[in-house]
């Protein structure tokens, strides 16, 4: 016998089996059942406040979607295929406990602003835990920002040594970056949080409802003006993409560094047992699995980001089966982004360990001071485009003579410039390069200090709900 679908009897037969798998989205659209039926149990409210069905039907509906949500919570309800998705299969199972009560539900509603309600309210949670998941990050590199002020890393332009740097300075710039990936997403939330729900299937309902009452039971910030928009509306999923891939990008690229640091080339940290892998035939290898596969899953967000604008862009209104596709996207880059936030908090936090003696050596062995050289010139009067024409001889012959700038003599110095006096030596100390550098948002140790105190101020300030 085959069974009897939800849509009308306009229908005369049931579906191939192909098609019907092809067409269902139980398989993933699962994750949004508690969304499902916390949009529901609103919107029964909202039918019985408004007198579309009685006080006692709307407190039934309430019982029984509260009993679908127990037996889900419980492993007992695992619906199949045949339920096609999330929706009709909270509806059928609902029927089965409250009865024909249960068919009074979908009055003046649509899967099309039921879809689109119940993705609004899973993203809002989820920018609520990556938010959460950011500052834990941040933490970590604060603390670990604090114990390195006067630790000294060269700093790279082009991957060539430029000036050595405060590593807690190093640190603090992606403390920035996460933070203004936690601002993005504040803002995102508040395009997130608009309710669609009541708008039908593209065009409103006959029905008497009041929008505004299950966008409040919602939490939701308002309602969606034009029907049209509210039903076919992925801008919020679109810009969520983005900032998420902005979030892998910023962990790309302190991956992208860690991977470097722990070569043998430059030696900068070790990393730790419990977050390295070795090799199936080289013994001697520590392989850094962690920032690697952080590297590799940026591209896989990326990839759904335009996913979604690729599915998007040729899109007429209203609502179109294409937009199943917007939910793997979505689960599998917020799982992705949580994952990667985790893994990257925990490897900052107890899996490297930076080698100091390294690091000083590293900062003394190049000729990073040379822009030095050219400020203490200028300080003394010299223009500062005739001090680096002739630092950059100087850098010149000291390389073919095999010496580093702090191994000139006073003789060489004072033949080179009369400017020069002893205290050009002091002038080349890496401590001291890194400490002049007080300028605002500076790496000199001043600024570094004051910008840990500004950042944990931050920190500590009470979140807002978006």
């Amino acid at each position: 016998m085959t069974e009897q679908k939800t849509w009308s009897q306009r229908f005369e037969s049931a579906l191939h089996p192909a098609i019907a798998r092809f067409n269902a989205s139980i398989g993933f659209d699962i994750e949004l059942i508690e969304y499902d039926i916390a949009g529901s149990i609103a919107h029964a409210q909202m039918l019985a406040k408004t007198g579309i069905i009685s006080k006692q039907e709307g407190e039934q509906l309430i019982i029984g979607l509260e009993q679908v949500l127990k037996e889900y919570q419980q492993g007992i309800f695992k619906p199949g295929i045949d339920a096609e998705d999330v929706h009709f299969a909270v509806e059928r199972r609902l029927i089965e406990i409250i009865g024909d009560v249960g068919k009074k539900l979908h009055t003046a509603r649509s899967r099309n602003d039921q879809v689109g309600t119940d993705t609004r309210l899973y993203l809002r949670d989820k920018i609520n835990q990556i938010r959460q998941d950011l500052r834990e990050f941040q933490k970590v590199l604060l603390d670990l920002a604090e114990k390195n002020v006067e630790t000294l890393i060269p700093g790279y332009t082009h991957l060539q040594r430029a000036q050595p740097l405060s590593l807690a300075h190093h640190l603090l710039a992606y403390f920035e970056m996460a933070d203004r990936d936690w601002q993005r997403l504040g803002d995102v939330y508040r395009r997130v949080n608009i309710s669609p729900l009541g708008s039908g299937a593209l065009a409103g309902t006959t029905f008497p409802i009041d929008r505004h009452y299950t966008a409040e039971l919602l939490g939701f910030d308002g309602v969606y003006a034009n029907s049209l928009d509210a039903v076919s509306d992925r801008d919020f999923a679109i810009e969520f993409l983005n900032a998420a891939s902005l979030i892998m990008v910023h962990l790309s690229r302190l991956s992208e560094e860690i991977i470097l640091w722990a070569s043998q080339e430059f030696g900068f940290v070790t990393l730790k047992d419990s977050c390295a892998t070795g090799s199936s035939i080289m013994p001697q290898k520590k392989n850094p699995d962690v920032p690697e596969l952080v590297r590799g899953k940026t591209g896989r967000v990326f990839g759904h980001l335009q996913a979604m604008l690729v599915l998007m862009k040729g899109l007429p209104l209203a609502y179109n089966k294409d937009l199943q596709e917007d939910k793997e996207a979505l689960f599998d880059a917020v799982k992705t982004v949580r994952a990667c936030l985790e893994a990257m908090t925990i490897l900052m936090r107890e899996g490297i360990e930076f080698c100091t003696q390294r690091l000083t050596q590293a900062v003394e062995e190049d000729y990073s001071n040379a822009t030095d050289v050219a400020d203490y010139l200028a300080a003394k009067g010299v223009p500062f485009r005739e001090a680096y024409n002739l630092v950059g001889k100087v850098v010149k012959t000291s390389i073919a003579a095999g010496k580093l700038l702090k191994d000139l003599t006073l003789e060489e110095w004072k033949n080179l410039h009369p400017a020069f006096e002893s205290d050009i030596y002091d002038a080349l100390a890496p401590r001291q390069v890194v400490a002049a550098r007080n300028s605002y948002g500076g790496t000199g140790f001043e600024q570094v200090r004051k910008a840990i105190k500004q950042a944990r101020a931050r920190l500590e300030k009470p979140a807002t709900k978006s």
